[in-house]
């Protein structure tokens, strides 16, 4: 009796096992070029627990952080076209040699605030512009799935002054990555812009090489900044840190529609994650900014209009530079003017 017992126990084992095998049909291999303490880390996390739990086990998700699977924006979207990548998260400036209109994000001060921002990432106008864009730039291989964030907002942080007014960027060494729009955007405001590689910006921030940069206050504290001089730091926030997440298209339509409609929810649940974890972040490290001896400013409503005012020819330069700008620039001012009137609405009613 027992050896017949063991022997229905072992072949329901063996029989179960062999259904948990069947269940998963695709294995999705995601990657990001950061950490696990990166806001897309989090954002990697919901969505392989989601995506894995809501297919019941059809879909697997394998994560690879850092470089294990390509070293750069470039290497990675490659790996997408050509399949031997499943999804992957960019900046906009890791993606602008294949699709340079995806600079639009880069454009300063257009997004106000984070509500706004998020409206706009949210709606069913911009990102779907933008999908069909990139959908026809790389020949149906390369999907956008979703926007989210990765460092909150971009401000002026350096090693010199206050910076309340863009005269006070005057001749002011600003590192920028080497893409011609955030250079643009430093010489409007009368600053020098200098390329240099993230890995070397400490070391040229401490050696006077450049003496500020524009990046989110978590950048700026995970990279120790402050140690390498940098004591001030001007909220402007010009820019809002866009993560663009693709996926194969190949990979995407092969799927069963029930299961495509999981991966979509998926990628909602990462975006929320990734709206959430610089929000959270922030707190922290401005207080640690502080802390350390550095010096938070918040430019008033005409100091910011000033910095507006003073960025206007990098839209003009967009619009006569950038292959396929003036399209996205026209969905993407379509979808602020649709989101600030909803939400100029819904804030009435929510002070009534």
């Amino acid at each position: 009796m027992l050896k017949k017992t063991l022997a229905v126990l072992a072949l329901g084992a063996s029989l179960g096992l062999a259904g948990m095998a069947a269940a998963q049909e695709f294995t999705l291999r995601a990657t990001a070029n950061s950490n696990d303490q990166d806001e897309d880390y989090d954002g990697l996390v919901v969505f392989k627990n989601y995506v894995e739990s809501a297919s019941n086990g059809a879909i697997a998700v394998e994560l690879f952080i850092g470089t294990q699977l390509c070293g750069n924006g470039a290497e990675c979207l490659q790996g997408i076209a050509d399949g031997s990548i499943d999804i992957f998260i960019s900046t906009s400036g890791g993606a602008a040699g294949i699709f340079p209109y995806i600079q639009v994000m880069d454009l300063p001060y257009l997004l106000t605030d984070d509500r706004l921002a998020e409206r706009v990432l949210m709606d069913d106008k911009f990102t779907p512009k933008l999908r069909q864009m990139m959908l026809d730039s790389s020949g149906g291989r390369i999907r956008l799935m979703t926007i989210g964030n990765t460092g909150g907002w971009r401000n002026f942080a350096n090693t010199k002054q206050r910076v309340q007014t863009p005269a006070d960027l005057a001749g002011m060494k600003l590192r920028t990555v080497d893409a011609e729009l955030p250079q643009e955007l430093v010489k409007a405001l009368g600053a020098s812009p200098t390329p240099i590689p993230w890995p070397e910006l400490f070391t040229s921030l401490q050696t006077g090489v450049v003496e500020g940069t524009k990046n989110g206050i978590t950048d700026v504290m995970n990279m120790k900044f402050p140690d390498a001089g940098v004591k001030y730091m001007t909220l402007d926030g010009h820019g809002y840190m866009g993560a663009f997440w693709f996926m194969s298209n190949d990979r995407f339509m092969e799927m069963p529609e029930d299961l495509r409609r999981v991966v979509v929810d998926g990628f909602y649940q990462l975006q929320q994650a990734t709206f959430a974890s610089p929000k959270r972040k922030s707190i922290q490290a401005y207080e640690d900014f502080v802390a350390a001896g550095g010096d938070l400013y918040v430019p008033t409503p005409e100091e910011k209009q000033a910095f507006f005012d003073a960025a206007q020819p990098v839209y003009d330069w967009f619009n006569a530079n950038v292959e396929g700008g003036p399209e996205a620039l026209e969905a993407l001012n379509a979808s602020v003017a649709a989101a600030t009137a909803e939400l100029d609405a819904e804030r009435q009613s929510e002070m009534n």
